[in-house]
């Protein structure tokens, strides 16, 4: 909104307003999305938090979970809807609202918030610690996920939605042939030239999983105070620069990554990810005033996986954002094991004290706050490791 705004003034009155040229560059707009969602998150929390548990919103916990979390018990939840006020307004008033790419975002990061949004309101109202049944979580996360893979499918070459339109069109007629621009190839990091072409359905395949994978990924690992926001913000940050690479014909081409007109537009949607998530972050630092729930884990997960899918960095999400990674593969080895050998065995024995990965850890007897540092750390390095990857090819 801002920058139409200051073109629109540069226009017409270029002798008293030439200085807001600084609105075209992304750098300028970035730090201010992320100033303007880090103070919107600063001065509305205490009355989202009030808000919240004045409707006692507030966090159910599991019996089964671990015993000294049952302190929390009433602790607000749905915070992650500040989170969201925060990167919606920063986001609408600091980037270019023809850009296809940052709708398709914003598509994605608020559908999932919707279903995270009436998965802790079953848990709140109804009391009901398990939310919304996990099937039907997983068929509106299929929904918004393939809608946005088919719709980044035939984008990622494009620069309107017009033509994306006709690209579909004419992949239908032509019986799905199953073609796709080299850019839209699976890149492998610190590599020059290796990439594999996907396809059209091999392209949807991979961004479905890759959307829905970060989104529930990400909701596993918020199980701690602070856990998650933090790796969140410093994995926005890092994607930022990628998209910031990825949308600039000269960077690109210097550092032989694919020219994506428009990515790098994203890298104000980042920014504002990681102001709205530090704003959080102040409230949820251990001992905790408020929880994200679900509405905010989802939703950023959602986020982070559709902008790795724009830039084209699958494989470097996966790197950075390896806590995440290594949560959810810990919750599937932890059930698949426990289902062989209760089938096998007659009764089910477990690979880790308990799952997630951060409640083995607390089981081994870290305390809550060693776990959350060290993990931060550990994504700390994996965010330098896939950062190099830029200039390391």
């Amino acid at each position: 909104m801002l920058l139409s705004l200051a073109s629109w003034l540069q226009e017409h009155y270029p002798q008293s307003f030439g200085f807001l040229r600084v609105f075209q560059y992304h750098t300028f707009r970035a730090v201010m999305a992320a100033m303007t969602a880090l103070l919107i998150g600063l001065f509305f929390g205490p009355w989202v938090i009030r808000r919240l548990t004045e409707l006692k919103i507030g966090q159910p916990i599991r019996e089964y979970g671990v015993q000294s979390h049952m302190v929390k018990r009433g602790t607000p939840t749905m915070g992650g809807v500040l989170v969201l006020i925060g990167i919606a307004i920063a986001t609408l008033l600091w980037s270019d609202w023809s850009n296809r790419f940052v709708w398709i975002v914003m598509l994605v990061t608020f559908g999932f918030g919707a279903i995270g949004w009436s998965d802790d309101w079953r848990k709140v109202v109804k009391k009901n610690p398990e939310g919304m049944p996990s099937r039907e979580k997983f068929v509106w996360q299929s929904l918004i996920g393939l809608v946005a893979a088919l719709y980044l499918a035939f984008s990622v070459s494009e620069t309107s939605n017009l033509r994306v339109l006709e690209l579909f069109v004419r992949w239908v007629q032509s019986g799905f042939a199953n073609d796709l621009p080299p850019k839209a190839d699976l890149m492998l990091p610190f590599f020059k030239t290796v990439s594999y072409p996907l396809g059209v359905f091999g392209f949807i395949a991979m961004t479905y999983f890759v959307i829905v994978g970060a989104s529930n990924a990400v909701n596993l690992t918020d199980g701690l105070d602070g856990l998650a926001i933090m790796p969140v913000v410093l994995v926005a940050g890092a994607l930022g620069l990628f998209a910031y690479v990825v949308g600039n014909a000269v960077y690109s081409k210097y550092l032989l990554f694919p020219y994506i007109p428009g990515a790098g537009e994203l890298l104000i949607f980042c920014s504002a990810i990681a102001g709205a998530g530090l704003a959080f972050l102040w409230f949820n630092a251990h001992p905790a005033q408020v929880f994200m729930g679900d509405v905010g884990a989802l939703s950023l997960g959602g986020a982070l996986g559709t902008i790795a899918v724009i830039t084209r960095q699958e494989i470097v999400l996966g790197i950075m954002g390896g806590v995440f990674v290594a949560e959810a593969l810990s919750v599937m080895a932890q059930v698949s094991w426990f289902k062989y050998t209760k089938r096998k065995y007659g009764e089910g024995r477990r690979i880790l004290k308990m799952a997630p990965l951060h409640h083995h850890f607390e089981k081994s007897g870290w305390t809550e706050t060693q776990v959350v540092i060290r993990f931060w750390i550990v994504t700390m390095l994996l965010c330098l490791v896939g950062l190099a990857s830029l200039k390391l090819r």
